[in-house]
């Protein structure tokens, strides 16, 4: 490992000046091989999210001056990395920082390798701390970046704090990391057209995700809740789709907005304020993936543009606010209350999508366009005129098909943009066209099978990957439709034991927001499920285990609490097995997903601490209670949430009342 950063560093320094930094080259040189003998191959109380490819912790620490000197390339890639250094190593220590191109005896030392080194590959980074000081080494400014989110969180959890911390010794443990991403996609999906947030909301999103070396923000842009970013070429689009009624309560159970309520909740993002987020989330060296959900969840564009439906009547849509619009009894797809689909058989539809692509194209330089393709219902099409027209003009067999049809015409429109296609996997069913990209959410199957005809996969399946599912019991979640514990979303791995392929390119969460209403609360549905997707995406599959990965999450909620990031304490909560017996009655079983835990329970409606019975076999509820609460401990401390769950919700899960 030595020479091999002797040389690097002397090739550094030998394309401009060698005489000049000779004695600082043997000088870091003689430090390193001093601390390299100290350096051993335990890690464990070292808690870095997302693991590294390696880590050998040596003896010793490293203690941050008062004054803290960061050598950096002037180049402009490189700001963004040492501004997030200059204030998380000042505001809160209150150091004083300086930053210099060349310094005599550096307090950290950032270096672009060059020639690359192969064993980092492209993102990847290589972070030595000594006794005397840091460095970290990449390929490309990328690589840097990540390494200096490693860094800090080597240092003490205050680091985290916006304002000084109480501390006078702010040190980080002799240590040398090498780390380079599993996969090339780690993607967050954050959907602001359910609740709209704002610019700063979504910089604060952006904020968060890069802390664990997320490098996709899918923006999903439109639904039948609203249109969020501005088509200059179809000024309704924002003027109507971006509005509608505020609503709180059980998103999907509101009742029918009324004429005279006003229609002013929501917001949309300008051309200016997209340029302005594509390049704040460049600078951290994300890319943001535009979405723009096409045929289905189109209600907004169809109330701004009636013309876009096939039915009779559209003219009178409004943009959803959360009442029912489609019956899920039957699954999917569902049928349609009102039809929130664009016409497959209208020319005007591609008209359309033709102004609404050119200008996405024009505002995203990513390389792709996600056009959504999910959930579109059937039943409106399927008595169609002019569908059936099409169905017979085309030689289109199934409604399947004339989605394909749809499919197929809207990515020649997104090709002529210069961008890649990508949709949800129901893109699928009526034909999959080639070059077209899959994300998988309904399962892993869906993907494997792209990937094994040769069409680039992003893997978000709804079991490990749903960020909007319930982290622990309806009785003390938001309730929606399913649940994803923290040790399921851990489980995630993009690439299946059943495929080994180039094509998937890697994985990414997925926060929807029907139940979401700010970012506080994206915040507490993201974190900590977030950590395990992000070591998921990242770290080698070989280094992943559970139980090492959770004692890592119970220090970052140290560290959240000093950034104040709000972030859930679900795992900490029971999980409730309930079943029926032979003579009716209720059994309840308790367990935790995290091990080491004591569960002390109550049916007398006080509130139990570890001094109460501890849960040791299943429960049955005594004749007349109506409420066992639960609490979770480790040794003394309270650890989890206290849990209320009522007799009758324990009948009903038995079966021995109706639901």
């Amino acid at each position: 490992m030595l020479p091999a950063i002797a040389a690097l560093l002397l090739y550094d320094f030998t394309t401009e000046q060698p005489t000049r930094y000779m004695k600082q080259l043997f000088l870091l040189l003689f430090i390193l091989i001093a601390a390299d003998a100290s350096f051993a191959q335990s890690s464990d109380s070292i808690a870095i999210i997302p693991e590294p490819v390696s880590i050998k912790k040596g003896k010793g620490q490293f203690v941050l001056p008062k004054h803290v000197v960061i050598e950096a390339p002037a180049m402009e890639a490189l700001k963004t990395t040492v501004a997030f250094l200059k204030e998380r190593l000042s505001a809160p220590t209150g150091a004083r920082v300086s930053v210099v191109s060349t310094a005599s005896t550096p307090t950290v030392r950032l270096y672009l390798t060059r020639p690359a080194q192969r064993s980092i590959k492209k993102d990847g980074y290589t972070l030595r701390v000594t006794p005397k000081g840091i460095l970290i080494t990449a390929n490309e400014p990328a690589g840097l970046f990540y390494g200096a989110q490693t860094l800090v969180q080597l240092f003490p959890k205050e680091i985290e704090s916006n304002a000084k911390a109480a501390r006078t010794r702010w040190t980080a443990p002799v240590v040398e990391v090498r780390d380079y991403p599993r996969f090339g996609w780690r993607g967050l999906m954050f959907d602001v057209t359910r609740h709209f947030f704002t610019k700063e909301d979504v910089k604060k999103f952006i904020d968060g995700m890069v802390r664990y070396k997320y490098n996709i923000l899918h923006l999903h842009l439109t639904d039948d809740e609203g249109w969020r970013i501005q088509i200059k070429s179809l000024p309704k689009l924002t003027e109507v789709g971006a509005w509608n009624v505020k609503k709180e309560g059980y998103f999907g159970t509101f009742s029918k907005p009324g004429a005279d309520e006003p229609r002013n909740f929501g917001g949309f993002y300008t051309h200016e304020d997209i340029r302005e987020l594509v390049q704040y989330a460049q600078e951290r060296f994300v890319n943001i993936l535009p979405e723009i959900d096409v045929p289905g969840h189109s209600l907004a564009a169809i109330a701004s543009y009636p013309e876009l439906s096939c039915t009779e009547g559209a003219d009178k849509y409004v943009v959803r606010s959360g009442e029912p619009i489609m019956d899920w009894s039957r699954g999917a797809p569902p049928i349609a209350l009102v039809d929130n689909t664009l016409c497959p058989a209208n020319e005007k539809v591609y008209e359309f999508m033709d102004k609404v692509i050119t200008e996405v194209a024009q505002l995203f330089p990513f390389e792709y366009i996600h056009v959504g393709g999910d959930e579109a219902p059937h039943n409106y099409w399927e008595k169609n005129e002019q569908v059936k027209a099409l169905m017979q003009r085309e030689g289109l067999k199934t409604i399947p098909e004339v989605q394909g049809y749809f499919e197929r015409r809207l990515q020649k429109i997104v090709l002529a943009k210069g961008k890649k296609f990508m949709g949800w996997d129901e893109i699928m069913e009526g034909g999959l066209a080639p070059g077209a990209a899959v994300m998988s959410w309904r399962g892993m199957k869906q993907g494997i099978e792209a990937a094994r005809m040769g069409h680039e996969v992003v893997m978000s399946p709804t079991q490990y990957a749903y960020l909007d599912y319930m982290q622990a019991d309806p009785v003390i979640e938001t309730r929606i439709y399913a649940s994803l514990r923290l040790s399921k979303a851990y489980q995630f791995d993009p690439q299946p034991d059943s495929v080994q392929t180039t094509f998937i390119n890697g994985g990414q969460g997925n926060l929807w927001t029907e139940q979401v209403y700010n970012l506080r609360q994206a915040q507490y549905m993201i974190w900590p499920r977030g950590l395990a997707i992000a070591e998921s995406v990242w770290s080698p599959r070989e280094k992943k285990n559970w139980n090492r990965f959770f004692s890592k999450v119970e220090t970052h909620f140290g560290r959240f609490d000093e950034a104040e990031v709000k972030y859930a304490r679900s795992a900490y909560d029971p999980i409730f097995t309930v079943t029926r017996t032979k003579d009716s009655t209720v059994n309840v079983e308790l367990s935790t997903e995290v091990e080491g835990l004591d569960i002390y329970y109550s049916f007398d409606n006080s509130f139990p601490d570890r001094f109460y019975p501890k849960y040791t076999t299943a429960l049955t509820p005594p004749k007349d209670a109506v409420m066992l609460k639960v609490v979770t401990y480790r040794g003394k401390q309270q650890v989890g949430r206290f849990n209320l769950m009522p007799v009758e919700e324990l009948k009903r899960r038995a079966g021995l009342l109706k639901k």
